[in-house]
């Protein structure tokens, strides 16, 4: 009999043959990669043929999960770090500041009511729910983000940096979450949340992912300069980086997705020859698709019918308000009286502003985020119930956007991205 895994890896082989030579095609239809492989991972699960088990025995393995996701965010946040070339000025980055400073908070803070009031979880769950599925996923929102280093769209801009950066800063939520959960008397937590998990492993992961890429390049640029390393094996620095910068933060107790994000963006600016990042992130996007193939078929491998179903109108009542109301209105706050930096409007193109309401794409990021607390404290039916409500909502995430993401981005790009690129401002300094 042949082994499971040899099964598995012919199986994989073939996906991959399959996407690649039928991309061309793939990339035209209202049809995502993810839908591809989350269908494939549940044929490859229980209902099917039972080829990927992250359960057996009924225990499931939360541990793996996490390892694997974890891998998956910090090789996309340095990413999109790498695709950025604005200028580190408060004026360009606006739009970010914004998705950062106001829409997390209100989805995170919009998320916990209706897990309150709605859902019968207390304050400390209901917050880390929303926690876990307020950041948008960087890893499955290629889509819409910036295409490459010369793309300077504001909607592509803006759903790369906060894709990029959110996925950070939502970790101290988690962490709020789990306290409240253990100990629902915040005053025995709360002094220390705001000083370590929120003050301290903030500014350690900005601190720590710009000296440590800083640290690398200097020394890449020494060593090159007396003997080049080899040209096959040089791409392999910027995983180097993402590991180093990754491994050294998370032990200053920083964030370390955070950190990994900076450091994406000081490997961008350290080079005079820009084709150095480029080729780098070429190479790092090529690892971050065949990591995305993995993490989605582990997704679709791990549904189950019968739990979906028992919470199905808990989690339908999440996925509408979280993607037709919460989302989207909280954009709208946000951006009220930004002006695009590219363009002579004085506010946002309505378009614009409805596209970033929705494509706010829950996946990888959630998983992540959902597999953590299972490791840190969220047992029994809470487990189940946030567990479940998570997944359901990737999944509809995957599909709703995936359909929908290339015949709006196309009638994006016709109806708004190219009006401004043909009518771009006098100046800049007007918008600064």
């Amino acid at each position: 009999m042949v082994d499971i895994y040899i099964i598995d890896l012919f199986v994989i082989g073939l996906l991959l043959l399959m996407v690649t030579l039928g991309s061309g095609w793939i990339s035209h239809l209202p049809l995502s990669f993810a839908l591809i492989y989350l269908v494939v991972g549940i044929l490859l699960g229980p209902y099917a043929f039972g080829l990927i088990q992250l359960r057996r025995d009924e225990v499931f393995n939360a541990e793996l999960l996490e390892k694997i996701t974890e891998l998956v965010v910090i090789i996309s946040v340095f990413s999109c770090g790498l695709k950025i070339v604005r200028p580190l000025r408060l004026g360009t980055w606006g739009i970010t500041t914004r998705l950062i400073v106001f829409l997390m908070p209100i989805s995170i803070l919009a998320l916990a009511v209706v897990g309150k009031l709605f859902l019968g979880m207390n304050w400390g769950e209901a917050i880390l729910l929303g926690a876990i599925l307020a950041p948008t996923d960087p890893v499955l929102a290629s889509e819409v983000q910036l295409t490459d280093i010369n793309d300077e769209d504001e909607l592509r801009f803006g759903l790369t940096s906060e894709g990029g950066l959110n996925d950070a800063l939502a970790f101290p939520f988690v962490y709020f979450g789990l306290h409240a959960i253990k100990d629902d008397n915040w005053g025995n937590w709360f002094k220390q949340w705001i000083a370590i998990d929120l003050i301290w492993a903030i500014a350690a992961g900005i601190f720590m992912g710009f000296v440590v890429a800083k640290s690398i390049v200097w020394i890449e640029k020494r060593i090159q300069k007396r003997r080049p390393a080899d040209e096959l094996m040089e791409d392999f620095i910027a995983i180097s980086t993402i590991l180093i910068t990754y491994s050294l933060t998370e032990m200053a107790n920083g964030y370390g997705f955070l950190a990994v994000f900076v450091a994406g963006l000081v490997v961008q600016r350290s080079y005079r020859n820009p084709e150095k990042p480029l080729a780098q992130l070429e190479f790092v996007e090529q690892v971050e698709k065949l990591m995305e193939v993995g993490t989605i078929l582990l997704l679709g491998s791990i549904l189950l019918f019968q739990p979906m179903l028992n919470y199905a109108m808990q989690s339908l009542l999440v996925i509408i308000l979280l993607f037709f109301i919460i989302r989207p209105v909280g954009v709208w706050i946000s951006t009220i009286g930004k002006r695009p930096v590219e363009s002579h409007r004085r506010t946002f193109h309505p378009g614009t502003k409805w596209l970033m309401g929705w494509f706010g794409i829950r996946g990888v990021g959630s998983l992540y985020y959902l597999a953590y607390a299972f490791g840190n404290g969220l047992k029994g039916e809470a487990a189940e119930q946030i567990a479940w409500i998570t997944y359901t909502t990737i999944v509809a995430s995957v599909i709703i956007h995936g359909i929908s993401s290339t015949p709006l981005m196309k009638w994006y790009e016709r109806n708004i991205a190219n009006k401004i690129k043909s009518n771009p401002p006098t100046t800049i300094d007007e918008f600064e």
